[in-house]
């Protein structure tokens, strides 16, 4: 396993008057990935995903709350329900949906793996 620094950062954030921008933005991620061969630190590398795992990360982040709130404020507006309750309803639902994620998501990260490889230049 490696430790890897991902370093996500805006076209903003290259430019020269970035530190008197508020626009800049830049952040640090560290991630494990597996390899095969050994890095130096400070090397750059790719770093790599299924895309099976990319699409199981949208259907729990979008497709899934999405779902849940047209499902559940569509119903409650069929049931006669005011649509200021139902809507309320489905805000709700998804809130809930997220914090059953936050509470999973140790396990939800042991389904991911990263890979590493060498940066071709």
């Amino acid at each position: 396993m490696v430790k890897v620094e991902i370093i996500s950062q805006s076209a903003c954030s290259a430019c020269h008057a970035a530190g008197l921008c508020s626009a800049s933005d830049m952040k640090r991620k560290e991630v494990e990935a597996k390899s095969w061969s050994s890095f130096v630190p400070g090397e750059e590398v790719n770093v790599f995903l299924r895309r099976s795992m990319g699409m199981r990360a949208v259907l729990l982040a979008y497709a899934i709350p999405l779902f849940v709130v047209i499902g559940i404020t569509v119903t409650l507006c069929y049931t006669g329900v005011p649509e200021l309750t139902a809507g309320l309803a489905g805000i709700g639902a998804i809130a809930l949906w997220y914090f059953i994620v936050y509470l999973l998501r140790d396990k939800i990260a042991k389904g991911y793996a990263f890979t590493v490889e060498r940066l071709n230049k």
